[in-house]
Protein backbone atom coordinates (compact mmCIF):
# COMPACT_ATOMS: atom_id res chain seq x y z
CA UNK A 1 0.00 0.00 0.00
CA UNK A 2 2.89 2.61 0.88
CA UNK A 3 4.31 1.89 -2.54
CA UNK A 4 1.44 4.33 -3.96
CA UNK A 5 3.22 7.48 -4.50
CA UNK A 6 0.00 9.17 -3.23
CA UNK A 7 -0.27 7.01 0.22
CA UNK A 8 3.38 7.74 0.60
CA UNK A 9 3.61 11.33 0.21
CA UNK A 10 0.59 11.79 2.88
CA UNK A 11 2.27 9.41 4.96
CA UNK A 12 5.50 11.54 5.32
CA UNK A 13 3.05 15.09 4.91
CA UNK A 14 1.65 13.28 8.29
CA UNK A 15 4.75 13.91 10.03
CA UNK A 16 5.04 17.66 9.00
CA UNK A 17 1.98 18.17 9.68
CA UNK A 18 2.30 17.03 13.27
CA UNK A 19 5.10 18.85 13.87
CA UNK A 20 3.45 22.35 12.74
CA UNK A 21 0.58 21.41 15.21
CA UNK A 22 2.92 20.60 17.87
CA UNK A 23 5.18 24.29 17.16
CA UNK A 24 1.63 25.49 17.28
CA UNK A 25 0.88 24.62 20.21
CA UNK A 26 4.12 24.72 22.34
CA UNK A 27 4.23 28.30 20.70
CA UNK A 28 7.86 27.34 19.13
CA UNK A 29 9.29 25.53 21.44
CA UNK A 30 9.07 22.69 19.40
CA UNK A 31 10.53 23.14 16.03
CA UNK A 32 8.68 21.70 12.93
CA UNK A 33 11.09 20.77 10.86
CA UNK A 34 13.09 18.74 14.13
CA UNK A 35 9.84 17.10 14.80
CA UNK A 36 9.44 15.90 11.20
CA UNK A 37 12.98 14.79 11.20
CA UNK A 38 13.29 12.70 13.93
CA UNK A 39 9.80 10.86 13.46
CA UNK A 40 10.84 9.86 10.05
CA UNK A 41 13.80 8.62 11.32
CA UNK A 42 11.94 6.95 14.08
CA UNK A 43 9.32 5.66 11.67
CA UNK A 44 12.01 4.49 9.50
CA UNK A 45 14.41 2.18 12.31
CA UNK A 46 11.02 0.45 13.67
CA UNK A 47 9.63 -0.63 10.15
CA UNK A 48 6.53 1.72 10.08
CA UNK A 49 7.82 3.27 7.23
CA UNK A 50 9.80 0.82 4.45
CA UNK A 51 13.42 2.40 3.84
CA UNK A 52 12.86 3.60 0.28
CA UNK A 53 9.33 5.37 1.05
CA UNK A 54 10.99 8.53 -0.08
CA UNK A 55 11.68 6.95 -3.48
CA UNK A 56 8.36 5.93 -4.12
CA UNK A 57 6.83 9.02 -2.89
CA UNK A 58 8.48 10.97 -5.48
CA UNK A 59 7.93 14.29 -4.23
CA UNK A 60 11.18 15.01 -3.15
CA UNK A 61 12.31 15.55 -6.82
CA UNK A 62 9.83 17.82 -6.71
CA UNK A 63 11.22 19.96 -3.84
CA UNK A 64 14.94 19.47 -5.24
CA UNK A 65 13.77 21.11 -8.42
CA UNK A 66 12.18 23.69 -6.17
CA UNK A 67 15.05 24.62 -4.14
CA UNK A 68 15.99 27.35 -7.01
CA UNK A 69 13.49 29.24 -6.86
CA UNK A 70 12.44 29.16 -3.17
CA UNK A 71 15.82 30.79 -3.01
CA UNK A 72 15.75 33.10 -5.49
CA UNK A 73 12.08 33.67 -3.76
CA UNK A 74 14.44 34.46 -0.36
CA UNK A 75 16.31 37.27 -2.34
CA UNK A 76 12.32 38.64 -3.28
CA UNK A 77 11.76 38.95 0.39
CA UNK A 78 14.92 41.83 1.18
CA UNK A 79 14.74 45.08 0.35
CA UNK A 80 17.78 46.28 -1.04
CA UNK A 81 18.65 49.31 1.28
CA UNK A 82 18.18 46.49 4.32
CA UNK A 83 21.67 44.75 2.87
CA UNK A 84 24.17 47.89 3.08
CA UNK A 85 23.89 46.95 7.44
CA UNK A 86 24.19 43.19 6.76
CA UNK A 87 27.75 42.94 6.80
CA UNK A 88 27.32 42.52 10.59
CA UNK A 89 25.27 39.43 10.50
CA UNK A 90 27.86 38.02 7.93
CA UNK A 91 30.74 39.01 10.65
CA UNK A 92 28.43 37.43 12.77
CA UNK A 93 28.43 34.66 11.12
CA UNK A 94 32.09 33.92 10.40
CA UNK A 95 32.61 34.49 14.02
CA UNK A 96 30.49 31.63 14.87
CA UNK A 97 32.23 29.23 12.24
CA UNK A 98 35.57 29.99 13.13
CA UNK A 99 35.45 29.52 16.90
CA UNK A 100 33.47 26.17 16.75
CA UNK A 101 36.18 25.15 13.99
CA UNK A 102 39.18 25.96 16.12
CA UNK A 103 37.09 24.18 19.60
CA UNK A 104 36.73 20.69 17.28
CA UNK A 105 39.64 20.52 15.74
CA UNK A 106 41.75 20.89 19.74
CA UNK A 107 39.36 18.99 21.89
CA UNK A 108 38.29 16.15 19.57
CA UNK A 109 41.98 15.72 18.24
CA UNK A 110 42.65 15.91 22.05
CA UNK A 111 39.79 13.19 22.90
CA UNK A 112 39.92 11.44 19.89
CA UNK A 113 42.02 11.71 16.93
CA UNK A 114 42.93 14.34 14.11
CA UNK A 115 40.76 12.56 11.13
CA UNK A 116 37.87 12.30 13.32
CA UNK A 117 38.24 15.71 14.25
CA UNK A 118 38.68 17.03 10.43
CA UNK A 119 35.96 14.52 9.46
CA UNK A 120 32.81 16.72 11.60
CA UNK A 121 34.46 19.99 11.85
CA UNK A 122 33.66 21.22 8.02
CA UNK A 123 29.77 19.69 7.96
CA UNK A 124 29.04 20.92 11.34
CA UNK A 125 29.22 24.50 9.91
CA UNK A 126 28.86 24.08 6.25
CA UNK A 127 26.10 21.52 6.00
CA UNK A 128 25.19 19.17 2.89
CA UNK A 129 27.52 20.86 0.45
CA UNK A 130 30.54 20.51 3.37
CA UNK A 131 29.35 16.49 3.79
CA UNK A 132 29.92 16.09 -0.16
CA UNK A 133 33.19 17.86 -0.06
CA UNK A 134 34.49 16.37 3.46
CA UNK A 135 33.18 12.62 1.89
CA UNK A 136 34.86 12.61 -1.51
CA UNK A 137 38.42 13.89 0.35
CA UNK A 138 38.08 10.94 2.89
CA UNK A 139 37.48 8.18 0.31
CA UNK A 140 40.16 9.46 -1.32
CA UNK A 141 42.58 9.24 1.45
CA UNK A 142 41.30 6.06 2.20
CA UNK A 143 39.66 6.61 5.52
CA UNK A 144 36.21 5.32 4.19
CA UNK A 145 35.54 4.36 8.03
CA UNK A 146 34.85 8.26 8.78
CA UNK A 147 32.37 8.96 5.82
CA UNK A 148 30.06 7.51 8.22
CA UNK A 149 31.00 10.70 10.88
CA UNK A 150 30.07 13.97 8.73
CA UNK A 151 26.80 12.08 7.24
CA UNK A 152 25.94 11.67 11.06
CA UNK A 153 26.53 15.31 12.09
CA UNK A 154 24.76 16.73 9.28
CA UNK A 155 21.49 14.47 10.27
CA UNK A 156 21.73 15.52 13.63
CA UNK A 157 23.30 18.87 14.09
CA UNK A 158 19.77 20.76 13.31
CA UNK A 159 18.88 18.56 16.56
CA UNK A 160 21.08 20.69 18.45
CA UNK A 161 20.51 24.45 16.55
CA UNK A 162 17.32 24.46 15.83
CA UNK A 163 15.70 24.08 19.97
CA UNK A 164 18.56 26.22 20.96
CA UNK A 165 18.37 28.64 18.02
CA UNK A 166 14.15 29.02 18.79
CA UNK A 167 14.95 29.80 21.91
CA UNK A 168 17.21 32.62 21.47
CA UNK A 169 14.66 34.63 19.10
CA UNK A 170 12.16 33.56 21.21
CA UNK A 171 14.01 36.09 24.26
CA UNK A 172 14.99 38.26 21.62
CA UNK A 173 11.11 38.71 20.26
CA UNK A 174 10.13 39.47 23.85
CA UNK A 175 12.97 41.75 24.07
CA UNK A 176 11.18 43.44 20.88
CA UNK A 177 7.77 43.74 22.90
CA UNK A 178 9.22 45.43 25.77
CA UNK A 179 10.59 47.93 23.14
CA UNK A 180 7.54 48.37 21.45
CA UNK A 181 5.77 48.87 24.75
CA UNK A 182 8.14 51.74 25.82
CA UNK A 183 8.30 53.08 22.48
CA UNK A 184 11.88 52.69 21.56
CA UNK A 185 11.49 50.31 18.93
CA UNK A 186 12.46 50.96 15.56
CA UNK A 187 11.21 48.71 12.47
CA UNK A 188 13.84 47.94 10.67
CA UNK A 189 12.02 48.57 6.86
CA UNK A 190 9.17 51.14 7.41
CA UNK A 191 5.32 49.57 6.33
CA UNK A 192 4.45 52.66 4.09
CA UNK A 193 7.60 52.24 1.92
CA UNK A 194 7.01 48.30 1.12
CA UNK A 195 3.26 49.16 1.09
CA UNK A 196 3.93 51.42 -1.55
CA UNK A 197 6.34 49.36 -3.44
CA UNK A 198 3.74 46.46 -3.38
CA UNK A 199 0.81 48.49 -4.71
CA UNK A 200 2.00 49.53 -7.82
CA UNK A 201 0.04 49.16 -10.41
CA UNK A 202 0.98 46.12 -12.96
CA UNK A 203 -0.38 45.53 -16.53
CA UNK A 204 -2.81 42.46 -16.36
CA UNK A 205 -0.19 39.96 -18.19
CA UNK A 206 1.73 40.58 -15.23
CA UNK A 207 -1.12 39.84 -12.93
CA UNK A 208 -1.44 36.15 -13.59
CA UNK A 209 -0.20 33.41 -11.28
CA UNK A 210 1.42 31.68 -14.30
CA UNK A 211 3.36 34.54 -15.60
CA UNK A 212 4.57 35.04 -11.89
CA UNK A 213 5.72 31.48 -11.27
CA UNK A 214 7.12 31.54 -14.60
CA UNK A 215 9.80 34.42 -14.42
CA UNK A 216 10.83 32.85 -10.87
CA UNK A 217 11.77 29.83 -12.45
CA UNK A 218 13.48 31.63 -15.02
CA UNK A 219 15.26 33.38 -12.52
CA UNK A 220 16.33 30.23 -10.78
CA UNK A 221 17.51 28.70 -13.88
CA UNK A 222 19.47 31.37 -14.80
CA UNK A 223 21.21 31.03 -11.03
CA UNK A 224 21.31 27.60 -11.37
CA UNK A 225 23.55 27.75 -14.75
CA UNK A 226 25.45 30.68 -13.35
CA UNK A 227 26.26 27.84 -10.57
CA UNK A 228 27.54 25.31 -12.98
CA UNK A 229 30.05 28.23 -15.02
CA UNK A 230 31.12 30.03 -12.15
CA UNK A 231 33.04 28.41 -8.87
CA UNK A 232 30.00 30.06 -6.97
CA UNK A 233 27.12 27.87 -5.19
CA UNK A 234 23.57 28.23 -7.21
CA UNK A 235 21.94 29.35 -4.57
CA UNK A 236 24.13 32.73 -4.19
CA UNK A 237 23.26 32.99 -7.41
CA UNK A 238 20.04 32.47 -7.34
CA UNK A 239 19.71 34.90 -3.86
CA UNK A 240 21.26 37.56 -5.65
CA UNK A 241 18.97 37.21 -8.49
CA UNK A 242 16.09 37.46 -6.17
CA UNK A 243 17.54 40.59 -4.77
CA UNK A 244 18.69 42.30 -7.83
CA UNK A 245 15.36 41.32 -9.91
CA UNK A 246 13.09 42.78 -7.49
CA UNK A 247 15.12 46.38 -7.30
CA UNK A 248 14.97 46.57 -10.91
CA UNK A 249 11.44 45.55 -11.08
CA UNK A 250 11.65 42.11 -13.43
CA UNK A 251 10.58 40.30 -9.79
CA UNK A 252 7.75 40.88 -7.60
CA UNK A 253 8.41 41.26 -3.87
CA UNK A 254 7.16 38.09 -1.77
CA UNK A 255 7.00 36.34 -5.51
CA UNK A 256 6.15 32.80 -4.61
CA UNK A 257 3.49 34.12 -2.30
CA UNK A 258 1.79 36.57 -4.82
CA UNK A 259 2.34 33.32 -7.12
CA UNK A 260 0.52 31.53 -4.55
CA UNK A 261 2.78 28.63 -4.52
CA UNK A 262 5.02 29.56 -1.55
CA UNK A 263 3.53 26.70 0.82
CA UNK A 264 3.51 23.76 -1.97
CA UNK A 265 7.39 24.59 -2.45
CA UNK A 266 8.52 24.87 1.21
CA UNK A 267 6.60 21.10 2.16
CA UNK A 268 8.01 19.47 -1.61
CA UNK A 269 11.84 21.10 0.39
CA UNK A 270 10.85 19.86 3.66
CA UNK A 271 10.67 16.45 1.87
CA UNK A 272 14.16 16.82 0.49
CA UNK A 273 15.55 17.97 3.62
CA UNK A 274 13.72 14.73 5.63
CA UNK A 275 15.25 12.40 2.97
CA UNK A 276 18.91 13.12 3.72
CA UNK A 277 18.57 10.93 7.07
CA UNK A 278 16.85 8.14 5.20
CA UNK A 279 20.42 6.10 5.26
CA UNK A 280 21.35 6.61 8.47
CA UNK A 281 21.19 3.22 10.80
CA UNK A 282 20.90 2.40 14.63
CA UNK A 283 24.35 0.29 14.55
CA UNK A 284 26.24 3.77 12.16
CA UNK A 285 24.70 6.12 15.50
CA UNK A 286 25.49 3.61 18.55
CA UNK A 287 29.48 3.03 17.09
CA UNK A 288 29.97 6.17 16.61
CA UNK A 289 28.06 7.91 19.02
CA UNK A 290 30.87 9.29 21.31
CA UNK A 291 32.68 11.02 18.86
CA UNK A 292 29.29 12.43 17.05
CA UNK A 293 27.86 13.42 20.88
CA UNK A 294 31.31 15.32 21.16
CA UNK A 295 31.54 17.05 17.59
CA UNK A 296 27.74 18.17 18.19
CA UNK A 297 27.99 19.29 21.69
CA UNK A 298 31.83 21.44 21.30
CA UNK A 299 30.55 22.91 18.01
CA UNK A 300 27.52 23.96 18.62
CA UNK A 301 28.96 25.54 21.94
CA UNK A 302 31.57 27.29 19.41
CA UNK A 303 29.17 28.52 16.89
CA UNK A 304 26.80 30.16 19.97
CA UNK A 305 30.19 31.48 21.90
CA UNK A 306 31.58 32.46 18.65
CA UNK A 307 28.32 34.51 17.64
CA UNK A 308 28.05 35.81 21.08
CA UNK A 309 31.35 37.73 21.01
CA UNK A 310 30.79 38.67 17.71
CA UNK A 311 27.55 40.22 18.25
CA UNK A 312 28.86 42.36 21.52
CA UNK A 313 31.43 43.43 18.86
CA UNK A 314 29.18 44.19 16.05
CA UNK A 315 26.74 46.31 18.66
CA UNK A 316 24.10 43.41 18.07
CA UNK A 317 21.59 41.92 20.99
CA UNK A 318 23.39 38.56 21.62
CA UNK A 319 20.00 37.03 21.24
CA UNK A 320 19.36 38.28 17.62
CA UNK A 321 23.01 37.46 16.51
CA UNK A 322 23.74 33.89 18.24
CA UNK A 323 20.79 32.51 16.03
CA UNK A 324 22.63 34.11 12.97
CA UNK A 325 25.58 31.95 13.92
CA UNK A 326 23.46 28.60 14.91
CA UNK A 327 21.87 28.64 10.87
CA UNK A 328 25.39 27.14 10.50
CA UNK A 329 23.52 24.01 11.70
CA UNK A 330 20.67 23.79 9.94
CA UNK A 331 20.30 25.79 6.83
CA UNK A 332 17.83 26.97 4.75
CA UNK A 333 14.49 26.48 4.90
CA UNK A 334 15.42 25.67 8.52
CA UNK A 335 16.26 29.56 9.32
CA UNK A 336 13.34 30.67 7.40
CA UNK A 337 10.67 28.57 9.20
CA UNK A 338 11.73 28.91 12.57
CA UNK A 339 11.95 32.73 12.48
CA UNK A 340 8.01 32.25 11.08
CA UNK A 341 7.66 30.06 13.45
CA UNK A 342 8.65 32.84 16.59
CA UNK A 343 7.01 35.41 14.79
CA UNK A 344 3.36 33.47 14.94
CA UNK A 345 4.06 32.88 18.49
CA UNK A 346 5.14 36.17 19.33
CA UNK A 347 3.11 37.81 17.03
CA UNK A 348 0.65 40.94 18.33
CA UNK A 349 -2.48 42.63 16.17
CA UNK A 350 -2.31 45.95 14.73
CA UNK A 351 -3.72 47.07 18.01
CA UNK A 352 -0.93 45.56 20.40
CA UNK A 353 -3.03 43.13 21.86
CA UNK A 354 -1.59 39.63 21.91
CA UNK A 355 -2.83 36.70 19.50
CA UNK A 356 -4.56 33.84 20.57
CA UNK A 357 -1.12 31.89 20.29
CA UNK A 358 -0.14 33.69 23.67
Amino acid sequence: MLSNPLIATVCIFALIALGEMLSIISRARIPMLLTAMVGYLICIWTGIFPKDIMDKSTFAALGAILIGPAITHMGTLIPFSLLKSQYKAVLIALGGVVVSGLLILGLITLFFDYPTAVAGVGPISGGIIALLITSEKLQALGLTSLVVIPALVVAFQGVMGMPLAMNFMRKYAFKMQQAMDSGTFMPMVQEDETAAMSEKEQHPIRQSMTIKLFVVFVGAAIGVMLGELTPIHYSLWCLAIGIIGTKTGLLEEKSLERANSFTITMIAIIFVVIGTMADVTPSEVLHNLPAILAILIIGTAGIALGGYIMSKLMKWDPYKGMPVALTALFGFPGDYLLCEEVSRSMARNKKGGKTYLQ
